[in-house]
């Protein structure tokens, strides 16, 4: 009576319970929940209902409506198949003894143009793809040079470094940090930085983590400008990348990294002093 009271069941419902004996349709429904989770856990919870319909008809010899399995299989609370990608797994060996990752996530450099990181993007227009090159200097985060093209090749990676070696001068001693693309492990790119006296640095195989500081770049890129846009031709790209990484970016963006100084203050501050 207690429990009745307190649960705001009635007596009358809690004794219907007590003195139940399941009916032929709750029998033969729980025989169906146990074929049901047997062919679910066969197939490794890729059969919707549908599929579950016909292998109880092939399997089990059950004939019974697909809406039927389908408010069965509600009943018992299974879980969905999962359609999200698994991360890959890292690699921790590699058999390139030659890639040696020297900057080793020391992100944070005490002066500019010590260590500059770079790595390659795309972005749509119209109805193709363009590749997008930049380098940042890791000591204020600042852009130092990008360039666009429609091939992603090694040529690329050497007209920006170029470029950023005509605005930023001739610099012995740089480290040049990038993943293991075969644009920047190629034999005329690793040439051209030795006759610079570039130190190149390699991410490890499968570490995007490695190359931390360039990957966000291209995030809030595309979050912030490229993909709010649609763009019909290479100058409206180009536009629109020279607006965001000079107009806005390099100039206006507070960056944690700087405890909310641009890039640009950053350096300029170091300058000064």
């Amino acid at each position: 009576t207690t429990l009745c009271r307190v649960l705001r069941v009635n007596r009358s419902t809690y004794y219907k319970w007590m003195n139940h004996s399941p009916s032929a349709r709750e029998l033969e429904n729980r025989a169906i929940r146990s074929c049901i989770l047997e062919l679910y856990a066969k197939t490794d919870k890729r059969l919707g209902a549908g599929k579950i319909k016909d292998c109880l008809s092939r399997d089990y010899c059950i004939n019974i409506s697909c809406g039927r399995v389908y408010r069965l299989m509600k009943s018992m609370n299974l879980p969905k198949m999962s359609t999200v990608k698994t991360p890959k797994a890292p690699q921790i060996k590699t058999d390139d003894s030659d890639c040696i990752n020297l900057l080793a996530k020391n992100f944070n450099q005490p002066a500019p143009n010590l260590v500059w990181v770079c790595d390659f993007t795309y972005i749509r227009v119209a109805n193709r793809f363009y590749y997008l090159c930049a380098i940042l200097d890791l000591f204020a985060r600042k852009i130092v040079s990008y360039k666009l093209s429609n091939r992603i090749n090694t040529q690329l990676a050497i007209d920006t470094l170029n470029i950023a070696l005509s605005t930023r001068g001739m610099l012995s001693g740089l480290m040049f940090h990038t993943d293991r693309g075969s644009q920047f492990t190629s034999k005329k790119f690793r040439q051209y930085l030795d006759s610079l006296n570039i130190v190149q640095s390699f991410s490890a195989k499968g570490h995007p983590y490695d190359n931390a500081v360039m990957e966000c770049f291209f995030k809030y890129m595309k979050k912030e400008e490229t993909d709010r846009r649609n763009y019909q031709s290479l100058g409206e790209l180009n536009q629109s990348l020279f607006t965001y990484i000079n107009g806005f970016y390099n100039s206006v963006r507070p960056h944690s990294h700087n405890n909310g100084l641009t890039p640009n203050q950053k350096e300029a501050m170091f300058m000064s002093v």
